[in-house]
């Protein structure tokens, strides 16, 4: 059931919980997340970055395949097709195509120029009765070209950025796309303590959930994030069971080089790791 992400958020805050947002790059994945949160009666939200946007042949080839997957496995459960660390163009774009939810990374604009392309997408999501999510602060890595240094976010610019009437936030806390150095600090829960009591019942949004240790996963949930981010953690699940696969020569055993086969173990590895996180996350049965 395609839904924005406002309700499910707001209730995850109030019910300290997180709801999962699950990347999407194909097909494959896409129905493993599906299939894996009508399983677990668990809220779910699909994110796409602009870069698998374009992979995926564009916003608009995503949106008609979610919408058609959603009706035709009989999904039940409230699912958001969200766009992930979206430029201006690209949130226009998405609600374009039909998306449910929108995110706008300003992080990296001097705060004013943040506000005032936040404000206008704001008005606009909202009439359309789309979520949308904004950005404070920068999340280390790279994303689409975007580098962030993982620096933390100004608590009272959260509070400038939530008071234009976003649906929830990112606010960077020195936390990292992809893998984590071994020399990573860990979170700032200061930082994050700081932001939730500027902010008050604003669901905050916790970019980066791979390779983040239980307790400060937990920790983060019980400090207002009500929306965690999982991307690369299932890209090495499915990398690692493909690779399996592989190298033990099922490709080469009868028709085991079918795609429909070959792809099959990265799909099982995607569920697997999808329900573990849902159930960390506190989401299971929650729908």
């Amino acid at each position: 059931m395609l839904v924005s992400a406002t309700e499910m958020l707001k209730k995850a805050r109030e019910g300290k919980y997180a709801v999962g947002q699950f990347n999407i790059n194909n097909l494959e994945w896409t129905k493993a997340i599906l299939l894996t949160a009508q399983e677990c009666n668990s809220p779910v939200i699909l994110g796409v970055s602009e870069g698998a946007g374009k992979y995926m042949t564009g916003f608009t080839t995503v949106a008609a395949m979610v919408a058609a997957m959603d009706k035709s496995l009989g999904i039940t459960v409230p699912v958001a097709l969200h766009l992930d660390h979206g430029s201006y163009e690209g949130c226009y774009k998405c609600i374009k195509a039909g998306f449910t939810s929108i995110m706008f990374d300003g992080s990296h604009f001097p705060i004013e120029e943040n506000i005032a392309k936040t404000t206008e997408l704001v008005n606009v999501a909202h009439q359309l009765g789309l979520s949308i999510e904004a950005e404070v602060g920068s999340i280390g890595g790279e994303e689409d070209g975007v580098v962030g240094m993982g620096e933390c976010a100004d608590p009272n610019e959260c509070k400038m950025i939530a008071d234009l009437g976003v649906d929830f936030l990112a606010a960077g806390i020195g936390n990292i796309h992809g893998k984590y150095p071994e020399n990573w600090a860990g979170l700032s829960f200061e930082t994050l303590a700081a932001v939730n009591e500027k902010v008050g019942e604003m669901p905050l949004v916790l970019h980066g959930g791979t390779g983040i240790p239980d307790d400060m996963i937990k920790k983060a949930i019980s400090l207002g994030v009500a929306k965690i981010n999982v991307n690369t953690e299932c890209q090495l699940s499915f990398q690692e069971a493909t690779r399996k696969y592989i190298e033990e020569g099922k490709d080469q055993q009868g028709k085991g080089f079918d795609p429909r086969k070959l792809l099959n173990p990265g799909f099982e590895a995607i569920k697997a790791k999808v329900k573990e996180k849902m159930e960390l996350f506190g989401s299971v049965d929650k729908a």
